[in-house]
């Protein structure tokens, strides 16, 4: 049996996906169908990225969406990857709902729209340059918290993607004004993200209440096909439990480490990553070596 693992923001490229696209008829029947659902010229912007709109969260989300769907579709649909022969799915971040749409726990129209809000919510949370991320590399999650407790630093672990690499959210200036002191603590390297604010802080917290509304009024659909939510690193096949985590996922850390680690505890072995780019196989791979993985991003992986 296998998981479905989707990615999340950061692994956009301009073209991603258009290989699919120009050779499928599934791929540009799914493409019509979400830029239809949300008013977007998806093709222009992933396609073309003249403005650069592929880096600005309320074009990104969706588009990595848009992208891993239509991959998927296509895996679906020529090659017969059945949805019985899915035990689990899950995805980074805005990832999940890859994984909800794919699992069709979520209707793709639904999974557009709330994403689209999603982005556009992330994007107006907090004022342009006034706060941040950054990735701290060498130390696990554990490490990190007892740093950013004994020195009374206001960050927040944002992503705990792997035991070598986590990344903290925050205000911008104390992103910076931290930097040497991380160092000086045993932290291999400190990358200053290129984002536009503290995504999965409390700086997300009153988007999270926006996004909860919409998210309480989906219909949430019950299959075989297991999903391991970002918020809790829980397997869930429970409409209810799926939904709530998801109302929480936006203002807290994804537990991308220890998602990974129920895997293994529920003897899943055998792993395809589907959607733009391959950072998630590195940090499963990072996580433990007892994974079969392939990475299917372009018509040549498969």
């Amino acid at each position: 049996m296998t998981t479905v693992v989707f990615p999340g923001q950061g692994s956009q490229y301009t073209g991603m996906s258009k290989d699919f696209y120009d050779n499928f008829n599934i791929a540009r029947l799914t493409f019509q169908e979400i830029e239809e659902f949300t008013g977007m010229n998806l093709r222009k912007i992933i396609f073309e990225n003249e403005d650069n709109e592929l880096d600005i969260t309320k074009y990104t989300q969706i588009s990595i969406f848009t992208s891993s769907i239509i991959i998927f579709k296509t895996i679906q649909n020529e090659l017969g990857l059945a949805s019985s022969s899915i035990d689990v799915m899950m995805g980074h971040s805005l990832g999940e709902y890859s994984a909800l749409a794919c699992s069709d726990k979520l209707s793709l129209k639904d999974a557009c729209l709330v994403l689209k809000e999603r982005g556009q919510l992330m994007n107006d949370a907090v004022p342009p340059n006034k706060s941040g991320m950054a990735a701290l590399i060498g130390k696990d999650s554990n490490y990190i918290q007892k740093i950013i407790e004994n020195n009374n630093i206001n960050l927040e672990i944002a992503n705990d993607n792997s035991p070598k690499q986590v990344v903290i959210s925050g205000d911008i200036s104390e992103i910076i004004n931290n930097k040497e002191l991380f160092l000086k603590n045993n932290i291999i390297k400190y990358v200053i993200l290129n984002v536009s604010a503290a995504f999965h802080s409390k700086l997300m917290l009153e988007a999270q209440k926006e996004l909860s509304k919409t998210i309480n009024q989906l219909k949430f659909n019950s299959n075989k096909i297991n999903i391991i939510s970002n918020y809790n690193a829980e397997v869930s096949n429970d409409s209810l439990s799926i939904k709530k985590s998801l109302q929480q996922q936006m203002a807290n850390k994804v537990n991308w480490t220890n998602s990974v680690k129920k895997l293994l505890e529920i003897g899943q072995k055998n792993i395809i990553e589907i959607g733009p780019g391959k950072v998630l196989s590195g940090l499963i791979k990072r996580i433990s070596n007892n994974f079969d993985i392939k990475s299917i991003n372009t018509i040549s992986d498969i």
